[in-house]
């Protein structure tokens, strides 16, 4: 990574419901300051990605176009006016992503949350921070969904052959071949189940 980026691109959305004129203007103006800020930092600005969807998915056009960007080092920093404006999808997501960004040795930089920023010298504190955090959470929703699964069975609502929700370890290959941007097909490739067991394993991390 250089030592020295220069390269920046922007992110920002508008969701659906904030398409009234005034949202919109407040979203245009955290662009001009994000341009603004960039300019004291000699950052050239190569591409602005942004949205009008809602941030609870990652199925945004120009949020997916700014991860292959970054996939092949089109640009150096990514810059954000909040992580909310980042992501909507929840903690271990919205980390996951900054995670999947640092990977592609890209930096990232929040504009409001001066503690989100893999730019300066404290970076790599950040990051485990980050990595602990998102660690931690995980934990927390498989034992909630263990917990679930626990109580079902208890119940009578689960019942014969042991079930592929049932597997715990499948459970986190699942949750982290998603995380790092497997498409549902290639995760229920690699992991021998069918899509559909995919899918009902992803949902079950999301309602826990």
């Amino acid at each position: 990574m250089s030592a020295i980026p220069r390269d920046l691109a922007t992110y920002g959305f508008c969701g659906a419901a904030e398409h009234d004129g005034s949202l919109v203007g407040v979203t245009e103006n955290q662009f001009g300051q994000l341009r603004q800020f960039a300019a004291t930092q000699g950052w050239t600005i190569v591409h602005e990605y942004r949205d009008h969807a809602s941030g609870k998915s990652s199925k945004r056009p120009q949020f997916e176009a700014m991860f292959e960007a970054a996939s092949r080092r089109e640009f150096d920093v990514l810059l954000f006016w909040s992580l909310d404006r980042l992501s909507r999808e929840g903690t271990v997501e919205t980390l996951n992503h900054l995670q999947r960004l640092t990977s592609y040795r890209v930096h990232w930089r929040s504009f409001t949350e001066q503690y989100l920023d893999s730019t300066g010298i404290f970076r790599e504190s950040v990051i485990g921070i980050l990595a602990a955090v998102a660690k931690q959470e995980r934990v927390r929703i498989s034992e909630r969904v263990q917990a679930g699964l626990a109580r079902a069975r208890k119940q009578g609502r689960i019942g014969g052959r042991p079930k592929a929700e049932d597997d715990h370890k499948l459970f986190q290959a699942v949750q982290r071949l998603r995380a790092a941007g497997k498409s549902i097909r290639q995760i229920a490739a690699e992991t021998d189940i069918s899509t559909n067991t995919v899918l009902k394993l992803l949902r079950a991390a999301e309602a826990a």
